[in-house]
């Protein structure tokens, strides 16, 4: 490793794909992202064409090795780190995928988490794997692709695959085609058992699942396999799978119980260390793995917004309100205050600590005296609302607040948001000098996995913050501006109720 110098780490995202080179002290030297386009064949169906992931992610990796000037000898390990939940079915000996990937976002499968809930299985489920029944997770988008399509005799011959996007990477990128996955994202499928870190045949038989179909499960800092020479000419060790948050929960060096980040994407995902106790969340969070190393397990609890900039991204595509996200702020800080707006953005139901697959984005509170910077900033304060919500979760289940919040993804460069965060909260909101910290996770478990690093904590060594956010805001508004949001919600789960009820 004397030659090595640095670490790529591939960053399958919902809207792009990325890769970011790594010097071994955790510095960007280079990074390039390529998008690629979302299908909504139905209302409130989200799809990816797998080939389009793919290719993104290969013309990616190769355009930040050339704007980076490096000679691939020198990267010491890539690591691969993904949108979790995103479902993808593979011919295992072509390799040609059998439809279309479907999307965490992705709502279709509604009806058969309702069925499971019925059929009084929720329980058994957040028991065995920390989670709540919600069409969120893969394992009700295995069971409608395997219906819909008629697949479960292939299935159970082993003529199929089933995997996240790590594992489709993994088996196109990786010589010899492994078919893996991480206990990171195994435990986002719904059939992942915490417990005893393997596939549970309760689960998959529920879901009428055949295990033939699953990928074996490796730790999260594990070589394996060599990246395709054709791919930079040059064989690179494999050498880390991990979903985004759990990978930027790593980048942002929470090693210890009650560390806790929040990542500002499409989604908003905040996760807390837990440990290395299996709990389960009182106030409706997800338990779920942080990482595994050498076989031992770390826990995390979890909290979801599923629109978060995308909620900025409506504003922008399909209001019209702003012309780009970084316009956001400058619009929104151009009034004082939403003038008493208020905006749920439920456009695909609710997560943590809700759960409500059925409730709506809502806007409410407008007068006429109502505008477009009223608008924006409601857009923008709701994305703070959402993760002061998971928050207060993660404290009553900890029985203790955290002391501060460290922050990463694009919204968090918005100056506006980070300071509303840190008002609502009332902890200091922390940013780092590296933004990209689920890239870093990444690479920086790659990095682990090969010797670059002797310990865990030798990976923090490039962690420090950079901008300190603390709170200001007055008690009296704080709670005000909190008890406003309260009732905004109930109002968008009241409408939902009355729509499903009328139906």
């Amino acid at each position: 490793m004397m030659n090595k110098r640095y670490l790529v780490a591939l960053d399958q995202g919902t809207t792009s794909s990325r890769a970011v080179v790594f010097t071994l002290e955790g510095h960007i030297v280079a990074a390039v992202a390529q998008e690629f386009p979302q299908h909504y064949p139905h209302p409130g169906w989200v799809e990816h064409d797998p080939a389009d992931i793919l290719s993104t992610q290969i013309e990616a990796l190769r355009g930040a090795v050339r704007k980076a000037e490096i000679d691939p000898k020198e990267i010491a390990a890539v690591g691969i780190t993904n949108q979790r939940e995103t479902t993808f079915l593979w011919d295992r000996e072509t390799g040609a995928c059998l439809h279309n990937a479907i999307v965490w976002q992705c709502r279709r499968t509604a009806p058969i988490i309702e069925q499971l809930i019925r059929d009084g299985r929720a329980g058994l489920i957040r028991e065995k794997t920390g989670l709540v029944p919600d069409a969120y997770f893969s394992g009700s988008k295995i069971k409608w692709l395997l219906d819909t399509l008629n697949l479960r005799d292939r299935a159970r011959k082993g003529e199929i695959c089933f995997g996240t996007a790590d594992s489709f990477l993994a088996w196109h990128l990786v010589e010899g085609h492994p078919h893996v996955t991480d206990a990171t994202n195994a435990g986002r499928t719904m059939l992942f058992n915490l417990h005893t870190q393997e596939w549970d045949e309760e689960l998959l038989s529920i879901l009428d699942i055949p295990r033939q179909i699953l990928p074996a499960v490796v730790d999260t800092a594990q070589v394996v396999g060599m990246l395709r020479e054709d791919l930079l000419g040059e064989r690179i060790p494999v050498a880390s799978l991990v979903g985004d948050q759990h990978a930027a929960l790593f980048g942002q060096a929470c090693f210890s119980p009650g560390d806790v980040k929040n990542t500002y994407g499409t989604g908003c995902f905040m996760l807390m260390n837990a440990g290395d106790e299996f709990r389960l969340s009182k106030c409706g969070l997800l338990s779920t793995m942080a990482w595994r190393l050498n076989g031992k397990p770390t826990y995390a609890f979890e909290g979801s917004v599923f629109m978060g900039g995308a909620a900025i991204q409506w504003l922008r595509d399909e209001m019209h309100l702003i012309s780009s996200a970084q316009e956001s702020e400058p619009v929104a800080a151009s009034v004082p205050d939403t003038g008493g707006v208020y905006l749920v953005p439920a456009f695909t139901g609710l997560g943590a600590p809700y759960w409500n697959m059925y409730t709506r984005g809502t806007l409410v509170g407008m007068t006429r005296g109502t505008g477009r910077a009223h608008i924006v900033r409601a857009a923008l304060e709701s994305i703070a609302y959402q993760s002061n919500d998971l928050f207060n979760a993660m404290a009553l289940d900890c029985g203790a607040k955290s002391a501060a919040l460290r922050v990463d993804g694009g919204a968090s460069a918005n100056k506006l948001l980070m300071q509303f965060q840190a008002d609502l909260m009332n902890v200091p909101v922390q940013r780092p000098a590296v933004l990209e910290t689920t890239a870093l996770g990444a690479a920086l478990l790659a990095g682990l996995a090969v010797g670059i690093y002797p310990t865990l904590k030798d990976t923090a060594r490039g962690w420090h913050v950079m901008d300190s956010f603390q709170p200001q805001m007055d008690e009296n508004r704080r709670k005000a501006l909190l008890s406003g949001w309260k009732n905004a919600v109930a109002g968008a789960i009241y409408w939902a109720d009355m729509q499903k009820n009328s139906d």
